[in-house]
């Protein structure tokens, strides 16, 4: 037995239990006071803004620029969660939700992320029950967008039977319920607070090496790397994303996004990947920027395979030039197969 194990075996059962019990309610403390705090934010930060944008004697207009402007001075000063999509998030939300006070008396244990999603419900019945129904069941954010993507509030009213729906919505979403952690490992917290996300909680840790790896590797491979980014937050009205890492090219005048799957990629991780294309096109791409180039990695299975998306829009770049500068599909795979190597055999010692 080892000096682990003798320490282990000399903590009294009662102390551990006690001690767990404290831990997990400061944290349950900590937790709503800081949601409390956000949704409050929030909110008021919305009726301000419809506030002022009823002053205005051209609303639509007004509003529009009055966002951007505002957007500008609160990130420079603030940081992320508030650029003008943002605000418009947060206008929205004071709304669809002009009671003030309604997250204080009937639903004080959703979050910041399950309002936002509820955003995106225009029936004001169905957004209401939604609302009901997830604070009553303690529904994960995950569980409530699934919902409300299955029209789960509709295929209950029109059933006569609602027990057998009940039940498949239960047994589909309960892997969703499972992360009691969920609230304080969304970087939108991080972003309220003012404080640097931490990748560490949206990723494995066969990812976390994998992606540090490549993250050096790049950089070592030169060929006009910038880093942007690791695991960058983008929020849309489908919900969170996060961008494995991100580069600038300065010789191909582009943005490189790398997404790595620890699965078989499939037609819907193309997709997502051309979502970051075409939103990184939109938001980020500035005049004289080359169309954004997207790299999906799969670490499966030996047969490891790197796709590139499609450039839509591009007539700037083609693939004799853009690949002279982008690491080969061989040099992925063998960069990532070295990484699950060390990573087996690191979690083989610890053992």
């Amino acid at each position: 037995m080892d000096k682990k194990q003798d320490i282990q075996k000399a903590i009294s059962l009662s102390l551990l239990a006690d001690l767990r019990e404290i831990i997990a309610h400061g944290r349950a403390v900590a937790y709503a006071a800081i949601n409390a705090a956000m949704i409050d934010t929030y909110w008021k930060i919305g009726q301000r803004i419809v506030e002022e944008e009823q002053h205005g004697s051209k609303r639509a207009e007004y509003g529009t620029g009055l966002l951007k402007e505002l957007s500008v001075v609160l990130t420079a000063e603030f940081g992320k969660g508030f650029d003008a999509r943002s605000l418009r998030f947060y206008r929205q939300f004071y709304l669809f939700f002009p009671q003030g006070k309604i997250w204080y008396t009937r639903v004080p244990n959703l979050t910041w992320s399950h309002f936002r999603t509820l955003l995106r419900v225009e029936n004001e019945d169905a957004r209401l029950w939604y609302l009901d129904e997830a604070s009553r069941e303690s529904w994960s954010v995950r569980t409530l967008d699934r919902n409300i993507s299955s029209q789960y509030y509709y295929r209950l009213l029109a059933s006569q039977n609602k027990a057998p729906v009940i039940a498949e919505m239960k047994e589909i979403t309960a892997p969703m319920q499972t992360d009691k952690l969920e609230f304080i490992k969304n970087p939108v917290v991080a972003e309220f607070l003012g404080l640097a996300s931490n990748p560490d909680f949206t990723e494995t840790k066969l990812e976390q090496c994998i992606i540090t790896h490549l993250q050096n590797f790049l950089m070592e491979l030169g060929k006009g790397y910038a880093f942007v980014a690791r695991q960058q937050h983008i929020a849309t009205d489908a919900g969170d994303f996060f961008i494995d890492l991100v580069f600038y090219n300065y010789i191909l005048k582009c943005f490189v996004l790398i997404d790595l799957k620890t699965a078989r990629i499939t037609h819907q991780d193309v997709g997502q990947m051309d979502m970051y294309v075409r939103m990184y096109d939109e938001r980020k791409r500035s005049e004289g920027d080359n169309p954004t180039i997207g790299i999906l990695l799969c670490s499966e299975t030996s047969e490891d395979i790197a796709r590139y998306s499609v450039l839509h829009d591009s007539k700037q770049l083609f693939a004799s030039k853009y690949l002279t500068y982008l690491p080969t599909k061989d040099e992925l795979r063998r960069e990532i197969e070295a990484q699950k190597e060390i990573f087996r055999l690191q979690q083989n010692e610890e053992k």
